[in-house]
């Protein structure tokens, strides 16, 4: 809360994310990236003086805005976003989405589930879309056994 505000902040409830919006370099590409491969369903798409847009969701619920307005790939070493996770209900579905993603093509950060730490016994795989915008895929229980990619690192570390 910003100063001079009339609420206190422990009287506010901790929001949620809503949806996340991407820029991107050719709208098609990544629509079929994220509509083929990761499996979302398009709610809508269209044009803004001259830009394109794409909605994507599950069961019409928005996850995902995905707008035509990058000159250039994502730069991984700029303030900002660290990568995006997905959650699925197993780390057996964490591995199916794994075997597709590899026969697409998709570059890897990491080979195989990579643990969470924490504590937890979640974790998930890290890859990148087509315009280097690092993603996970999640679950939240069966990566115990996973080793991590630098034990020294929380989570999923540096990348």
């Amino acid at each position: 809360m910003s100063k001079g505000g009339t609420m206190p902040p422990s009287a506010l409830s901790a929001p949620r994310t809503g949806h996340v919006g991407l820029n991107v370099t050719d709208l098609d590409r990544s629509l079929a990236f994220y509509r083929d491969v990761i499996g979302f369903e398009l709610i809508g798409e269209g044009k803004e003086e001259g830009r394109r847009f794409a909605f994507l969701g599950h069961a019409g619920a928005l996850t995902l805005t995905l707008w035509q307005q990058a000159g250039a790939p994502y730069e991984g070493g700029r303030a900002g976003l660290h990568h995006l996770a997905f959650e699925v209900g197993t780390i057996d579905e964490v591995r199916a989405y794994e075997r597709e993603l590899r026969a697409y093509g998709v570059e890897f950060a990491y080979d195989g589930v990579v643990p969470h730490g924490e504590g937890a016994a979640s974790g998930g795989i890290f890859f990148h879309d087509p315009d280097g915008t690092r993603l996970e895929i999640c679950a939240p229980a069966g990566a115990e056994s996973a080793s991590a990619p630098v034990a020294a690192a929380p989570t999923c570390g540096f990348f």
